[in-house]
């Protein structure tokens, strides 16, 4: 994995080497301090991307995964989210890159009860991941 987020609330960054084979780094634009929402970003002509990340903290038993995948359907995006035993949230979201970018941004803070620590990113390319997204159980 690539990098970690700030906490709750924090801006954050995806820096760091490549974890996999490739994935890549992400530029300097990264997952913060954008202005646009990437609010409907699926349209014509969006560059197409791949990421996979992990959220650390207090992300289970408190609507992370149905959040996200409402926040990710929402963008146009492609992919699913899902639990992992030590307690934190993976995911992979596939679709226009300012789209995954504000899914990310979204998943520094989680919903209400969510307490985010950190977020990791892996970027990859883009496999043609089928829609909607979805929670993974």
């Amino acid at each position: 994995m690539i990098g970690s987020g700030g906490g709750a609330g924090s801006g954050g960054d995806d820096r760091g080497g490549s974890g996999r084979g490739g994935a890549g780094r992400s530029g300097g634009g990264g997952a913060g301090g954008e202005a646009s929402s990437g609010r409907g970003a699926a349209g014509a002509g969006a560059l197409r991307a791949r990421a996979r990340f992990r959220v650390i903290g207090l992300v289970q038993g408190v609507w992370f995964r149905q959040s996200a995948a409402n926040e990710a359907n929402q963008l146009g995006l492609a992919g699913l989210v899902r639990n992992r035993a030590d307690g934190s949230v993976e995911g992979v979201a596939e679709g226009p890159r300012e789209a995954i970018e504000a899914l990310l941004r979204w998943s520094r803070r989680g919903p209400p009860a969510a307490r985010v620590e950190a977020v990791e990113v892996e970027w990859e390319a883009p496999r043609g991941e089928p829609g909607p997204f979805r929670v993974d159980r």
